[in-house]
């Protein structure tokens, strides 16, 4: 086999041709020559929401619903304190059936009976037919 540098001797110390007619292509551009091509505009976004996982909304037993009525009429009845409570409940997803248990936390500003909702001083609500669960120290 043949050395390249003798085979290609006569060029191979030859200056890199630029063009005069043409601007020198950036790395990144050239790079984006080699891009992988998308034929499916959106498809990877579609995978990736069917592979979202939600949760399903729980029922409550009796028990569970009569311990949250009784943790909100201890509210109302402290209303004037404001009190620190957490809430957990329940968001429904606005692209799939489901949704999502989060914690929310805060001082109660009005326990609303006719919306069914608790209004927090930060103006955040929450509706009571979605809680799943109310802890504070108001309830030791």
């Amino acid at each position: 086999m043949q050395d390249a540098r003798y085979e290609y001797g006569d060029i191979i110390d030859l200056p890199h041709h630029q063009s005069d007619k043409r601007a020198h292509m950036s790395l990144h551009d050239r790079a984006a020559q080699f891009a992988p091509f998308a034929a499916l505009r959106g498809y990877d976004d579609e995978i990736a929401e069917t592979a979202r996982l939600t949760d399903a909304r729980r029922e409550l037993s009796s028990e569970d619903v009569d311990l949250i009525n009784e943790r909100l009429h201890i509210i109302i009845d402290n209303i004037a304190s404001k009190p620190f409570v957490q809430v957990t409940h329940f968001v429904a997803d606005d692209k799939k059936d489901g949704g999502a248990y989060v914690n929310a936390s805060g001082n109660v500003r009005r326990v609303d009976e006719v919306q069914r909702v608790i209004i927090f001083t930060d103006e955040k609500f929450i509706s009571i037919d979605d809680i799943l669960r109310i802890d504070g120290e108001i309830f030791n």
